[in-house]
């Protein structure tokens, strides 16, 4: 073992005892599609029409998490995203209607008079246990410490604070304190009734201001002894003190600025799931895995033999790793993300069949050399296309985290931890594994249990038919023209089905305990007043009802409808998207999509030839547009969901390209000479093995995910199982062809070898002709 595998060996060692740690010590944080609950988004506004700025969404969200921390949710998030906008996520909450009613109310903050020790908790009239209290109308609270306050009349109204700030006074030695600004009129206000609560004792309740949100006290501090009676404290130099930390000051400054400057708040996305939904899209999702990475675990055993077992060994490697990776770094598992796990998997052994291939054919060119040495030539040889296609992968990855919204961002960063991880477990794991086994004279000698000493079924079965493929490039560019004129028709003919993210309205799921038949839920819903709702079957029996503008209230009255004709009706989805948020988010797709094309573009030029840039972004955009025509044609809903197969579609594309347009350049610029058809034709030839075996190890991940997934997961796992057909057809004979046609047009020069590289064996680097084999 040399210096180099023993220092790969104790890094796999160390990083995969890290891992299987941290997978047996810490638990996966589940998003709320996996676990059930309520997700919301809302909208902060200074008015009606106007949006509220930072400052302002960040007071809100203090005050809505006061409101919710009341409702008893256990473990619930509040995030601000944007400028504006709040993500309010409640585990376990199937019914939203009185979140919704204590998250939609304006803050109600005022100040009280305290009259003293109070013998009641509450006196706020029956019939409204949340409204604020009004002038004149008793009030009996819990002070800081639980203690009954007995309160007077509202005197003041958090309207009339100006501002709050948190400060802390090194001079005076009070440490942290709130200070208090009022407008011109509550500040007389204010004057007069500190002034009122300072002709009462010291340490007297009644000498006490009781400051009250939403009839809460969140503070009630005594009037300083210096204050006389009827004197009271001036606006500007009021001052809260009480021994706050940091923090504590500046909470409260929050909350009394917050109810000071109300902004009201509208509901522009609203999802609810079922727990039994989530437990059974994680019992599917982890069968899919199993039965997925098994078969493609199995295949490039039998594909790689000996070295096929250890990358096997490798992509289990790497599954735990991944795994910990996103339990360490504390990310969200959405639904998304989980099949993105589960993809990665499939897509894990790109690496490995890469570096295995390169190294057949060094076998196959020097087959006196070796093991070690052809092995660690395809290590060499492999790394410009694994680094290249991982890259594009991983541009994918971003733009799904960027310009994705909710589970789409997990997604995206799910893929992205699994190519890293994936890059790990290939170039540091099995390539220890694989060089340990390449010093053993029995692995050596016995070609046919390495794996990789032999050409291999699929390169042999080619090398016998040598087929001549881009004779006429433009008749593969007609075809493709084909195709996408059959999926444009279908985007006009049958139209694309835009899901609820896209267009606004609610979706609901429903699970009733006794069948009911879409035409009978449909007529039953219509006669209840709900007849524009669309009913289709939502699998297992369940029933799907999509509608337009429905508030909570509504949804309820269209569940109590069900219920007559179904018996016990369950809630098992729910969606709320706004119009505004349905406009916003086409409107993301389009520039997601337009970014990605505009990326890959940029960076394949960068990269390498600007006409194999223009080709290899021209299959793209032949992948997009017949992956959209192929859902409009089967009917199937393009939402959220179907843009993060779109984009992984667009990364995986790209990925095949890149390996042939790497060989490509390569073997072109050994012979820049030879004509470039029939450089590219060697190219295509040699990594056809590469893009079948890669892809069968992504097919078997999808199809499980497909049959086992459920209907969660189907439409994703189709729109993959589509792009991954395509997308490996488009890279050779649409993305190829599209770059001979270019490349006649250009005047640019053929690529010179790279500084520094290595040069290939003499068989390698035999001028080509017409005649060439591989």
């Amino acid at each position: 073992m040399t210096r180099a595998t023993a220092v790969r060996a104790v890094l796999a060692a160390a990083v995969l005892l890290v891992s299987v740690f941290i997978t047996l010590t810490m638990s996966p944080r589940l998003g709320l599609d996996l676990q059930g609950g309520t997700r919301m988004v809302l909208q902060a506004k200074d008015s009606a029409t106007t949006r509220a700025d930072r400052e302002s969404t960040d007071r809100t969200l203090e005050v809505l998490r006061q409101r919710i921390d009341s409702l008893g949710v256990s473990e619930p998030t509040l995030t601000r995203s944007g400028e504006d906008r709040i993500i309010v996520e409640l585990p376990d909450v199937q019914d939203p209607r009185q979140a919704a009613e204590v998250i939609g109310r304006t803050a109600q903050l005022s100040f009280h008079a305290v009259q003293g020790p109070g013998a009641t908790t509450d006196t706020t009239p029956a019939g409204e246990p949340d409204s604020a209290p009004t002038a004149g109308e008793p009030l009996t609270l819990p002070d800081e410490q639980g203690r009954p306050l007995a309160l007077g009349p509202v005197q003041l109204s958090g309207a009339g604070v100006k501002d709050a700030t948190a400060t802390f006074d090194a001079e005076g030695g009070a440490g942290w304190t709130v200070s208090l600004d009022f407008e011109k009129d509550a500040g007389r206000d204010w004057t007069r009734l500190t002034g009122a609560a300072a002709c009462h004792p010291a340490q007297d309740d009644r000498r006490r201001v009781a400051i009250v949100l939403d009839r809460q006290v969140i503070s009630s501090p005594q009037v300083d002894p210096s204050i006389g009676c009827d004197v009271g404290l001036p606006s500007g130099t009021t001052r809260i003190t009480g021994s706050f930390s940091a923090d504590e000051a500046r909470d409260l400054a929050l909350l009394i600025k917050g109810g000071a400057l109300p902004v009201p708040v509208e509901i522009v996305e609203q999802r609810t799931v079922g727990p039994t939904l989530g437990a059974e899209a994680i019992d599917a999702s982890a069968k899919a895995a199993l039965i997925g990475a098994a078969a493609t675990a199995l295949f490039i055993t039998f594909v790689y033999r000996l070295f096929g077992a250890l990358a096997a060994v490798a992509l289990a490697a790497y599954g735990v790793i991944s795994y910990a990776a996103l339990v360490a770094l504390g990310v969200t598992l959405t639904l998304p993300g989980l099949a993105g796990f589960v993809l990665a998997i499939g897509m894990a052994v790109d690496a490995n069949v890469l570096v295995f291939e390169r190294a057949r054919e060094e076998c196959v060119a020097r087959p006196n050399g070796s093991l070690r040495s052809a092995l660690t030539a395809g290590f060499r040889n492999a790394w410009s296309a694994v680094a290249d296609s991982n890259v594009t992968t991983l541009i994918a990855a971003g733009l799904l985290f960027f310009l994705g919204s909710g589970p789409v961002k997990g997604f995206g960063v799910t893929l992205a931890i699994g190519v890293i991880a994936s890059m790990f477990s290939a170039l540091v794991i099995a390539r220890a594994l694989t060089e340990t086994a390449a010093n053993s004279r029995f692995v050596s000698d016995y070609r046919g249990v390495n794996g990789i000493a032999r050409p291999g079924r699929v390169r042999t079965w080619l090398t016998r038919r040598d087929p001549r493929l881009f004779r006429s490039p433009r008749r593969w560019l007609l075809f493709s023209t084909a195709l996408i004129a059959v999926a444009v028709l279908g985007i006009v003919v049958r139209g694309v089905n835009l899901g609820v993210e896209f267009t606004g309205g609610r979706l609901v799921e429903y699970s009733t305990s006794r069948p009911v038949d879409v035409d009978t839920a449909r007529t039953t819903l219509a006669a209840a007043g709900f007849g524009d709702a669309e009913v289709t079957t939502a699998g297992a029996g369940d029933l799907s009802v999509r509608t337009g503008k429905l508030d909570n209230d509504g949804e309820h009255a269209l569940r109590a409808a069900l219920a007559a004709e179904g018996g016990e009706t369950t809630k098992v989805r729910d969606e709320l998207i706004g119009p505004s948020l349905g406009d916003e988010l086409r409107r993301n797709a389009l520039i997601a999509l337009a970014v990605a094309v505009f990326v890959q573009l940029a960076y394949l030029a960068v990269r390498f030839r600007w006409t194999f840039a223009v080709a290899s972004v021209g299959a793209l955009v032949h992948d997009v547009i017949i992956l959209v025509g192929a859902f409009a044609w089967l009917g199937r809903t393009v939402d959220g969901i179907f843009l993060a197969a779109l984009l992984t579609v667009i990364g995986y594309s790209v990925n095949d390209s890149v390996v042939v347009f790497d060989r490509v350049r390569e073997l072109w610029a050994r012979s820049p000479r030879a004509p470039l058809a029939t450089v590219a034709e060697r190219a295509v030839l040699q990594t056809v093995p590469r893009t079948v075996n890669t892809g069968m190890g992504a097919l078997f991940i999808l199809a499980a995910l497909a049959v086992l997934g459920g209907d969660s997961l189907a439409d994703f796992a189709l729109a993959l199982l589509i792009g991954v057909c395509v997308g490996t057809y488009s890279s050779v004979l649409t993305a190829v062809p599209g770059a001979l046609v270019l490349e006649k047009g250009s005047k640019a020069p053929p690529p010179t070898r790279a500084k520094g590289r290595r040069t290939a064996p003499a068989a390698r680097r035999a001028p080509l002709d017409n005649g060439a084999r591989v």
